[in-house]
Protein backbone atom coordinates (compact mmCIF):
# COMPACT_ATOMS: atom_id res chain seq x y z
CA UNK A 1 0.00 0.00 0.00
CA UNK A 2 1.35 3.45 -0.91
CA UNK A 3 2.31 5.87 1.84
CA UNK A 4 0.70 9.31 2.03
CA UNK A 5 3.58 10.82 4.00
CA UNK A 6 4.97 14.13 2.83
CA UNK A 7 8.55 14.07 1.68
CA UNK A 8 10.24 17.35 2.55
CA UNK A 9 13.62 18.18 1.15
CA UNK A 10 16.29 19.84 3.25
CA UNK A 11 15.77 23.00 1.24
CA UNK A 12 12.02 23.04 1.91
CA UNK A 13 12.59 22.56 5.63
CA UNK A 14 15.23 25.32 5.69
CA UNK A 15 13.07 27.82 3.79
CA UNK A 16 10.02 27.00 5.91
CA UNK A 17 12.00 27.46 9.12
CA UNK A 18 13.44 30.79 7.94
CA UNK A 19 10.01 31.99 6.77
CA UNK A 20 8.38 31.09 10.08
CA UNK A 21 11.21 32.60 12.15
CA UNK A 22 11.10 35.87 10.19
CA UNK A 23 7.34 36.14 10.65
CA UNK A 24 7.45 35.34 14.37
CA UNK A 25 10.31 37.77 15.03
CA UNK A 26 8.64 40.53 12.98
CA UNK A 27 5.38 40.23 14.90
CA UNK A 28 7.24 40.27 18.23
CA UNK A 29 9.15 43.39 17.18
CA UNK A 30 5.95 45.11 16.01
CA UNK A 31 4.19 44.38 19.30
CA UNK A 32 7.22 45.57 21.27
CA UNK A 33 7.42 48.71 19.15
CA UNK A 34 3.86 49.47 20.24
CA UNK A 35 4.93 48.72 23.83
CA UNK A 36 2.27 46.08 24.34
CA UNK A 37 2.74 44.45 27.75
CA UNK A 38 2.15 40.86 26.61
CA UNK A 39 3.86 41.13 23.24
CA UNK A 40 4.38 37.36 23.13
CA UNK A 41 0.76 36.92 21.98
CA UNK A 42 1.63 38.46 18.60
CA UNK A 43 4.20 35.80 17.63
CA UNK A 44 2.06 33.02 19.11
CA UNK A 45 -0.74 34.06 16.76
CA UNK A 46 1.68 34.46 13.87
CA UNK A 47 3.04 30.95 14.45
CA UNK A 48 -0.44 29.48 14.34
CA UNK A 49 -1.43 31.31 11.15
CA UNK A 50 1.90 31.01 9.34
CA UNK A 51 1.44 27.26 9.13
CA UNK A 52 -1.53 27.74 6.76
CA UNK A 53 -1.59 28.50 3.06
CA UNK A 54 -2.68 32.03 2.13
CA UNK A 55 -6.22 30.98 1.19
CA UNK A 56 -6.69 29.02 4.39
CA UNK A 57 -5.00 31.73 6.44
CA UNK A 58 -7.33 34.43 5.11
CA UNK A 59 -10.47 32.50 5.94
CA UNK A 60 -9.44 31.37 9.39
CA UNK A 61 -7.78 34.69 10.26
CA UNK A 62 -11.07 36.54 9.91
CA UNK A 63 -12.62 34.12 12.42
CA UNK A 64 -9.68 34.52 14.82
CA UNK A 65 -9.88 38.30 14.53
CA UNK A 66 -13.64 38.29 15.10
CA UNK A 67 -13.36 35.90 18.05
CA UNK A 68 -10.64 37.95 19.68
CA UNK A 69 -12.74 41.09 19.29
CA UNK A 70 -15.78 39.40 20.85
CA UNK A 71 -13.70 37.96 23.69
CA UNK A 72 -12.11 41.34 24.37
CA UNK A 73 -15.48 43.13 24.49
CA UNK A 74 -17.24 40.51 26.62
CA UNK A 75 -14.14 40.15 28.79
CA UNK A 76 -13.84 43.91 29.31
CA UNK A 77 -17.52 44.25 30.18
CA UNK A 78 -17.51 41.23 32.48
CA UNK A 79 -14.30 42.13 34.29
CA UNK A 80 -15.52 45.70 34.80
CA UNK A 81 -18.71 44.64 36.56
CA UNK A 82 -17.99 41.27 38.17
CA UNK A 83 -15.32 39.50 40.18
CA UNK A 84 -13.50 36.68 38.35
CA UNK A 85 -15.55 33.84 39.83
CA UNK A 86 -16.02 30.46 38.16
CA UNK A 87 -19.75 31.09 37.63
CA UNK A 88 -19.09 34.49 36.03
CA UNK A 89 -16.41 32.97 33.82
CA UNK A 90 -18.71 30.13 32.76
CA UNK A 91 -21.48 32.60 32.00
CA UNK A 92 -19.05 34.63 29.89
CA UNK A 93 -18.03 31.56 27.88
CA UNK A 94 -21.72 30.67 27.44
CA UNK A 95 -22.48 34.21 26.26
CA UNK A 96 -19.65 34.03 23.75
CA UNK A 97 -21.04 30.77 22.40
CA UNK A 98 -24.42 32.39 21.87
CA UNK A 99 -22.89 35.49 20.26
CA UNK A 100 -20.78 33.38 17.90
CA UNK A 101 -23.93 31.48 16.94
CA UNK A 102 -25.92 34.67 16.34
CA UNK A 103 -23.27 36.09 14.01
CA UNK A 104 -22.79 32.70 12.31
CA UNK A 105 -19.10 32.45 13.09
CA UNK A 106 -17.32 29.15 13.45
CA UNK A 107 -15.55 27.28 16.25
CA UNK A 108 -12.30 29.11 15.54
CA UNK A 109 -13.94 32.40 16.47
CA UNK A 110 -15.47 30.84 19.58
CA UNK A 111 -12.10 29.35 20.57
CA UNK A 112 -10.26 32.67 20.25
CA UNK A 113 -13.11 34.49 21.99
CA UNK A 114 -12.87 32.10 24.92
CA UNK A 115 -9.10 32.42 25.13
CA UNK A 116 -9.35 36.20 25.11
CA UNK A 117 -12.10 36.21 27.74
CA UNK A 118 -9.97 33.93 29.93
CA UNK A 119 -6.96 36.23 29.74
CA UNK A 120 -8.94 39.42 30.33
CA UNK A 121 -11.08 38.03 33.15
CA UNK A 122 -8.91 35.47 34.95
CA UNK A 123 -5.29 36.57 34.62
CA UNK A 124 -4.53 39.01 37.46
CA UNK A 125 -3.69 42.47 36.14
CA UNK A 126 -3.14 45.85 37.76
CA UNK A 127 -4.59 47.81 34.84
CA UNK A 128 -8.22 48.36 33.86
CA UNK A 129 -9.97 45.40 32.19
CA UNK A 130 -10.65 47.49 29.09
CA UNK A 131 -6.96 48.29 28.71
CA UNK A 132 -6.10 44.59 29.03
CA UNK A 133 -8.81 43.75 26.48
CA UNK A 134 -7.45 46.36 24.06
CA UNK A 135 -3.90 45.07 24.49
CA UNK A 136 -4.97 41.49 23.88
CA UNK A 137 -6.90 42.50 20.76
CA UNK A 138 -3.92 44.52 19.46
CA UNK A 139 -1.43 41.72 20.14
CA UNK A 140 -3.48 39.13 18.28
CA UNK A 141 -4.29 41.54 15.45
CA UNK A 142 -0.58 42.23 14.93
CA UNK A 143 0.10 38.50 14.82
CA UNK A 144 -2.64 37.98 12.25
CA UNK A 145 -1.53 40.92 10.11
CA UNK A 146 2.13 39.91 10.04
CA UNK A 147 1.25 36.31 9.15
CA UNK A 148 -1.07 37.39 6.32
CA UNK A 149 1.42 39.90 4.94
CA UNK A 150 4.13 37.24 4.97
CA UNK A 151 1.84 34.69 3.34
CA UNK A 152 1.10 37.19 0.56
CA UNK A 153 4.68 38.28 -0.13
CA UNK A 154 6.42 34.99 0.65
CA UNK A 155 3.95 32.15 0.13
CA UNK A 156 4.83 28.74 1.44
CA UNK A 157 5.24 26.16 -1.28
CA UNK A 158 3.08 23.11 -0.79
CA UNK A 159 4.94 19.89 -0.19
CA UNK A 160 4.39 17.21 -2.78
CA UNK A 161 3.25 13.72 -1.92
CA UNK A 162 5.84 11.05 -2.71
CA UNK A 163 4.46 7.64 -3.52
Amino acid sequence: MASNRFKLTGYTVLVGAVRTAVAAAASLLAARLLRLPEAYWAPITTLVITQSSLGAALAVSWQRFLGTLLGAVVGGMTATHFAPRAFVFGLGVFTLGLLCGVISSDRTAYRFAGITLTIVLLVPHTESPWRIALHRFAEVSIGIAVALILAAIWPEREATVKR
